[in-house]
């Protein structure tokens, strides 16, 4: 086994983007018995809880990319029915949560980095999120990979932020500075008859691509630079709480971040296991915006 310190050495030199795409390729391909072969052998070493799932048999997937996005059995994840929930978008564990304070949000001890970087380097977005709150959840390899809505908003802004590709395991997590400022994502920004609600989709290491169910696959993107989509009523992308909002194809995390005052979070610590529709904490007063 190599040391923990040489591990995360080996995440600034590898070619992550190059090793990533040729990734993504694979797991789009239908190779037949090896597909299903793959597909077997990652079940048994994630454990891999199949019997959720709407299609249980390994062999039912085309590809690997139809296995890892794979959909759950209709009630498999009943959302919490009070109005005033607020729900976990994924499933996954905790890393960090908190206050966001002085525009910083908490990565790990020692780490902090800068909502505006996050959010790509736009002031004016980050300016809506001073003093709110963040959650940051780490979708592992045997999770659910589809990521859901945790309250009803209507989409006013999508983001894509080219960046490198580290892993975002707790490991690199603890010792890459600002790690998910520096990794590929796409934002979306949400009203919410509570307030503003950013949902950003962090990319990593042999993740193939991030999708939103509105547009499709944004990343990869041959795009090198910051491209900021605005939509307005006339677009009418709506989605209610619950409501699928993308899909990662391969394992990553979700930063969400909140306006000030308009959520309250359970009690909940870091480490903490997530899953999609249960209340992650309360919705407060509705916004007079």
């Amino acid at each position: 086994m190599l040391p923990d310190i040489l591990k995360v050495k080996l995440q600034y030199v590898l070619p992550k983007h190059l090793l990533s795409r040729i990734v993504g390729k694979l797991a789009a391909a239908k190779a037949g018995w090896l597909t299903t072969k793959l597909i077997e052998l990652f079940i048994k070493q994630y454990n891999v809880n199949m019997a959720e799932a709407e299609q249980e048999n390994a062999s039912d997937y085309a590809t690997f990319n139809d296995f890892f996005t794979r959909p759950l059995k209709s009630g498999a994840r009943p959302l919490c029915p009070d109005e005033d929930a607020l729900l976990f978008p994924v499933d996954g564990a905790i890393s960090q949560f908190g206050k966001i304070e002085q525009g910083q949000i908490f990565q790990a001890k020692g780490h902090s980095y800068s909502a505006e970087t996050l959010l790509g380097g736009d002031k004016q977005l980050a300016e809506h999120f001073n003093d709110g709150q963040f959650m940051t959840i780490y979708l592992s390899p045997k999770d659910y990979h589809r990521i859901h809505m945790p309250v009803a908003g209507k989409l006013t802004d999508m983001v894509f932020v080219p960046g490198e590709l580290f892993s975002v395991n707790p490991l690199t997590t603890a010792n890459v500075p600002g790690l998910f400022a520096r990794n590929e994502r796409v934002v979306a920004i949400f009203d919410t008859e509570y307030g503003k609600m950013a949902m950003v989709l962090v990319g990593a290491t042999i993740v193939a691509s991030i999708e939103t169910v509105w547009a499709g696959t944004i990343a990869p993107n041959v795009s090198n630079q910051v491209v900021h989509t605005r939509y307005t009523e006339k677009d009418g992308i709506e989605l209610q709480k619950g409501d699928e909002m993308g899909r990662f194809k391969l394992g990553s995390t979700v930063v969400m971040l909140y306006q000030p005052d308009m959520i309250k979070f359970a009690d909940v610590n870091p480490g903490d296991s997530t899953r999609m529709g249960e209340r992650n904490g309360t919705l407060l007063s509705k916004s007079e915006d």
